[in-house]
């Protein structure tokens, strides 16, 4: 039986807990344990956000390199990806790091449970950002100004949910901002048709990050957490249908303007494939496969770029 989804509240967010005393251990664990705690905290054993992060990226660089981009270019917005996805992660924890330990999903993280301390992930977020600045560095004064923007961005998003029931709109453009930034450090400046790009990979990313939503969405409502899962209700597979959707035309409407041809349109065709699957697999709203759905989405940003690669590639 279809299991109905909860209507939004006005509801006061719980008080947040502390972590258990108990659980603050950081002077008696070994070094290889340490090392694995500030892994599972920038997620780097769970590349699925470096994916969904990369992906759109890398359509950018390759439509304004027409194709070639330079190695320089390529190197800087992987290891950027790579970095920033890192401090995203690392400054989302220590803003949840009192709600967390209330979530099935988040409530063994490093922070949540005291193996990271606030201090200790604060110093490691300002690290990744001032190394990813380096690399910026490396392009264009265009995409060093972009990049305030994006660290900006990045900063913000974990404290939206807070607010707001569109922080996934707010995660959208924190994962679209890499796209412009990729156009002025190929080319020196930023047509048009790249904001089409952008306004596509937001939509998008609204879309897979309510599946997220959606598996947690009966301890957010717990605790009074906002996102567009709770706002949504019982429309929500169907709104998020909606958007792969609008997500395709925009991505159609851009590849006319670059003059993109078949090879990019069957990755489109290839995605909405993946977009059917995830709307039919989560008919029953199980967490679970919600979550499922939402990790399948990087195979649909994959087909896309393949689609873009061989475009340029056949000619």
């Amino acid at each position: 039986m279809k299991k109905k989804a909860s209507r939004p509240r006005d509801r006061r967010p719980a008080t947040p807990c502390a972590p258990q005393p108990g659980a603050r251990v950081i002077a008696t664990r070994p070094r290889s344990e340490r090392l694995k705690d500030f892994v599972q905290l920038t997620r780097l054993d769970r590349p699925i956000g470096i994916y969904l992060l990369l992906w759109p990226t890398l359509w950018a660089l390759w439509i304004a390199a027409e194709g070639v981009p330079s190695l320089k270019n390529l190197l800087i917005f992987v290891l950027g990806v790579v970095l920033m996805r890192s401090a995203g992660c690392v400054i989302n924890d220590f803003a949840d790091r009192n709600f967390d330990g209330h979530v099935a999903r988040t409530k063994n993280r490093p922070l949540a449970t005291g193996r990271v301390t606030p201090k200790e992930a604060l110093i490691l977020f300002a690290a990744l950002v001032l190394i990813s600045f380096g690399l910026v560095l490396c392009t264009n004064a265009t995409t060093v100004w972009l990049s305030f923007g994006a660290l900006g961005i990045a900063a913000l998003y974990p404290f939206m949910k807070r607010y707001t029931y569109y922080p996934q709109a707010v995660l959208g453009a924190a994962f679209s901002w890499g796209m412009p930034m990729a156009f002025t450090a190929e080319t020196g400046h930023l047509p048009a048709a790249a904001w089409l790009l952008f306004i596509a990979n937001v939509i998008w990313t609204v879309g897979y990050d309510t599946y997220y939503a959606m598996a947690d969405r009966e301890d957010d409502l717990k605790i009074g957490v906002k996102s567009t899962a709770i706002l949504f209700g019982d429309a929500d597979r169907v709104i998020i249908a909606s958007l792969q959707g609008l997500t395709l035309l925009c991505l159609a409407l851009a590849g006319g303007r670059f003059g993109l041809g078949l090879p990019f349109y069957l990755g489109l065709v290839v995605a909405a494939g993946c977009f059917a699957w995830e709307f039919h697999v989560t008919r029953e709203r199980d967490p679970l496969v919600c979550f499922k759905a939402f990790l399948h989405n990087h195979w649909a940003g994959l087909a896309i770029l393949l689609g873009i690669i061989a475009d340029y590639g056949l000619r």
